[in-house]
């Protein structure tokens, strides 16, 4: 896996709806979505500009290629985590509005060591996956040429840095340009979730029959020693 600069021991959390944790446990693969299915405007893009209108002069050379990159959107699929040392409140109360209230922690070096070769179909070359934290910059004031159709998937508008996000990519431009259909929407990868889960944890938004279910489910994946109730689950004492 190529690797941007990254603690390898470096905690990294994950969110998942109910549902999609189960399958996920069941079917031991991991979700990629299409950059272009992300809600965020700026995903991909080298500069934001801030006068328009009037038409800015500075930015005519690209208008030309936004479809173009709209398609290198579309085939650039990410699966995103969340770089933290300890749980946040606010995260799971961001993702409490998707319905997400289960979490799996892991490592860079955990994540090199778990994801299997993916390909497109079983007669096609294997896929690179690559890893890192994003970085970012201020796109009003920066316009970020040079970097490379994967590399800009690794900036973002320093408007997100809240976010201290890690991502794992794997760009399928060039199967594509070989003739190779390519999903319109994400890409599920295969991965050893023993290797994988250094810890599941259950958020304070999951009900007790969830928590039920899931605790079923992890025990027959073999992964029990590493479930575990937010802190934000405990009971406060005043003495």
């Amino acid at each position: 896996m190529g690797d941007a600069a990254a603690e390898g021991n470096e905690t990294l959390w994950k969110f998942f709806r109910f549902e999609r944790f189960l399958s996920t446990l069941a079917e031991s693969r991991l979700y990629f979505a299409s950059a272009n299915q992300f809600i965020d405007p700026f995903e991909g893009a080298v500069a934001v500009q801030l006068n328009a209108p009037p038409h800015d002069p500075l930015y005519a050379e690209i208008e030309s290629v936004d479809h173009a990159f709209f398609q290198l959107k579309r085939l650039t699929k990410v699966c995103c985590w969340h770089r933290a040392a300890y749980e946040s409140d606010a995260m799971w109360k961001l993702y409490s509005g998707e319905h997400k209230g289960i979490a799996i922690c892991t490592t860079p070096d955990r994540i090199r060591a778990a994801f299997k070769p993916f390909r497109l179909k079983p007669e096609h070359g294997v896929e690179d996956l690559w890893g890192g934290p994003v970085q970012y910059v201020d796109l009003t004031k920066v316009r970020m040429r040079g970097v490379s159709m994967l590399e800009r998937f690794f900036f973002k508008h320093r408007a997100f840095e809240w976010e201290r996000e890690y991502r794992l990519t794997i760009s399928l431009r060039m199967a594509e340009e070989f003739g190779v259909r390519v999903p319109e929407d994400g890409i599920f990868v295969d991965v050893d979730l023993s290797i994988l889960i250094e810890r599941i944890v259950l958020g304070s938004t999951t009900t007790e029959t969830e928590r039920a279910t899931v605790a079923e489910h992890v025990a027959a994946a073999g992964l029990s020693d590493r479930l575990e109730l937010s802190t934000l689950l405990g009971q406060p004492r005043y003495v």
